[in-house]
């Protein structure tokens, strides 16, 4: 079978993207599905028309196929497989069109989910009950020098699991990739509870969402395991991307201080040991990411970048802005509708200048 592709939110060609206002994440998406012989990019969508034609032309999609009305685009091509490509903020719209209008069977979006969490867990559950595989585009997965701890720390290599600690520059933007892989490494299980505080002095608004400055998350698995999250000043903090901590050793994914693109120590070592592993690149994560979403569309099994491990994510995310609001330990599942960092800056108690 050949999966006729749509995407939504093109964005302008990515020669000088402005980070934290246009990623072109759509010319990182598309290069996933050309590779491959079961997918065909059809048709593509943004407001800006001009974005839209250039990304037609760099993809070659027949003229009559671009769109600046996404809509407009669904009910004329009726795409097997959407990618949205689109600012924060608009996720949660434009994925609930694309499921109701009936047309894909597949959707893939960019992270984070949503700004709002109501959000998140309606994208999910609409997805669901329409029968639509929904995925969010956390592909450090599929890089090789985050997989290889996960081998590792199966085969018993140090231990049993005690911790997992992420460093990022911020909590909704880039540690939702680092959060996603402490879950992966913990098997998907979602946290119980969670405890964060935050620090929001200067605006800092990242493709359309608020990032606070700097951020501490601590949270709890049912199986024991408690993870740590360190935003802002995270990297000098904890000294690596993701650490796994094991009754016998730590594995470490960039490290600080060293060249090394993974590195383990097991108890007893006197010095740290480079792990023999690529870094894996960029285009070539989201590739196999898409890849493997397809693969599941042809099977009918969960994809590992599914909504529902997306959404465990996205509740220690929004289960920390809660907790700073209520400064205290929520108990999960988080009751709190929208996203308590977003409320706090509307109400005046956070005043970013």
């Amino acid at each position: 079978m050949t999966y006729s592709v749509a995407v939504i939110g093109t964005g302008p060609e990515p020669e000088n993207p402005v980070w934290g206002e246009s990623a072109a994440m759509a010319y990182r998406h598309a290069p996933g599905y050309e590779r491959l012989d079961r997918c065909e990019i059809v048709a593509c969508a943004d407001l800006v028309r001009e974005n839209a034609e250039d990304f037609a032309a760099e993809f070659d999609i027949d003229a009559d196929h671009v769109f600046e009305d996404y809509e407009e685009m669904l009910a004329a091509v009726d795409p097997d497989v959407v990618s949205v490509c689109t600012p924060v903020p608009t996720h949660a719209p434009i994925v609930l069109d694309c499921i109701h209008s009936g047309a894909p069977d597949a959707v893939h979006c960019e992270k984070p989910m949503a700004t709002r969490w109501d959000d998140a867990r309606l994208m999910a559950q609409e997805a669901d009950r329409y029968g639509v595989q929904l995925t969010f585009n956390h592909q450090r997965r599929f890089e090789p020098r985050w997989r290889k701890p996960k081998e590792l720390l199966d085969d018993g290599e140090i231990g049993d699991l005690e911790r997992l600690e992420v460093s990022a520059k911020t909590l909704l933007d880039n540690a939702t990739h680092f959060i996603d892989l402490a879950n992966f490494y913990n098997d998907e299980r979602p946290a119980e509870w969670v405890l964060g505080q935050l620090d929001y002095r200067e605006e800092h608004v990242k493709y359309g969402a608020h990032n606070a400055n700097q951020t501490l998350a601590l949270w709890g698995y049912p199986n024991g395991v408690e993870g740590l999250a360190i935003t802002g000043h995270g990297t000098e903090t904890v000294g690596a991307s993701n650490r796994l901590v094991g009754s016998e050793g730590v594995i470490e994914v960039n490290p600080t201080d060293s060249d090394a693109a993974a590195r383990i120590r097991r108890a007893g070592d006197a010095e740290w040991s480079a792990l023999d592993v690529d870094r894996g690149d960029w285009a070539g994560s989201i590739a196999a990411g898409i890849e493997h979403l397809i693969d599941c569309l042809d099977a009918g099994d969960e994809p590992e970048l599914s909504a529902r491990r997306a959404l465990n994510v996205t509740e220690i995310i929004f289960g920390t802005y809660e907790s700073a609001r209520q400064r205290g330990r929520i108990d999960l599942p988080l009751r709190a509708e929208g996203n308590a960092l977003e409320e706090m800056v509307e109400s005046g108690e956070l005043t970013p200048e």
